[in-house]
């Protein structure tokens, strides 16, 4: 059996309020012993309102933020935020909602694609530009826009760029934190086909974080649903969207709007049509 790309072990992730004046610190579990694995070109979705911990969850499998208690492997290699390796790092990314936030204002697109290479390769200037270049193109961007700032695209534009620079070190997984819910419907169709026709051309791996079942009905091969920090229901996208199982995830598709791919593209045709 192949070993999985992403191995999560009864992670915890617990936070202490400071306390006040005849009011004792508090203790908040914000992850409560979660377990999943995540194999190979596979998608995971994470799935819950704000506050569930799916948030909390993303930034402890980027090691970004250390884990009070279980245990995270990637390919099989156990990874703590506060002990890992550069090569460890490597191997997780991920895309967030803002992509503006996460670019530096100052830096040429090209120079953004290509500093992960420099930082953590001895790839050549010459072989980081050609790298650079075919990323840009593999987004849906042109050779006209390597040489550009930030503040001169759309949205939609910049969130390709974000997910460019993401894969610019072959990572073995990619999570994205809701990365298409500050955008324009027709552009989060754009995004999330772009997003899937990455990963069949090159068999990568996701943790897709949302709070709108709709769009993960899209995307996902597996939904986890999380509900104050526990993991309330967990199956394949059929069975979570044919039979949810539990009352919260039946209120989660009560409350959410239908923003599909064909949804979307079917109030664009709609609207042109009563336009015209």
């Amino acid at each position: 059996m192949t070993t999985p790309v992403l191995e999560v072990r009864k992670l915890t992730r617990d936070y202490v309020t400071s306390g006040g004046f005849l009011r004792p610190a508090k203790v908040v579990h914000a992850v409560k012993g979660v377990n999943f694995t995540l194999q190979k070109g596979k998608t995971l979705a994470v799935v819950g309102e704000s506050g569930c911990g799916k948030s909390t969850l993303a930034r402890m499998i980027t090691l970004i933020d250390p884990q009070t208690s279980g245990e995270i492997l990637i390919d099989g290699i156990s990874a703590n935020a506060a002990h890992v390796t550069r090569e460890l790092r490597q191997k997780v990314q991920i895309v967030f909602q803002n992509p503006y936030g996460s670019l530096n204002p100052r830096q040429k697109i090209g120079d953004v694609l290509a500093e992960p290479l420099l930082l953590n390769t001895s790839m050549s200037a010459a072989e980081r530009r050609d790298k650079a270049m075919a990323m840009l193109l593999k987004v849906g961007l042109g050779p006209e826009h390597f040489n550009r700032y930030p503040h001169m695209f759309s949205g939609g534009q910049r969130q390709r760029i974000a997910i460019a620079r993401a894969l610019m070190l072959n990572p073995s997984f990619l999570v994205l934190d809701e990365p298409v819910s500050a955008l324009d419907l027709s552009v989060q169709a754009q995004i999330l086909n772009l997003l899937k026709d990455l990963q069949d051309e090159f068999g990568l791996t996701y943790v897709f974080i949302s709070h709108d079942l709709s769009v993960v009905r899209y995307i996902a091969d597996e939904v986890m649903v999380m509900y104050f920090g526990d993991v309330v229901e967990h199956g394949t996208r059929d069975e979570v969207f044919s039979n949810p199982q539990h009352e919260y995830t039946r209120t989660l598709f009560a409350a959410t709007p239908n923003s599909s791919v064909e949804s979307i593209k079917a109030r664009l045709a709609k609207k042109a049509a009563l336009a015209g």
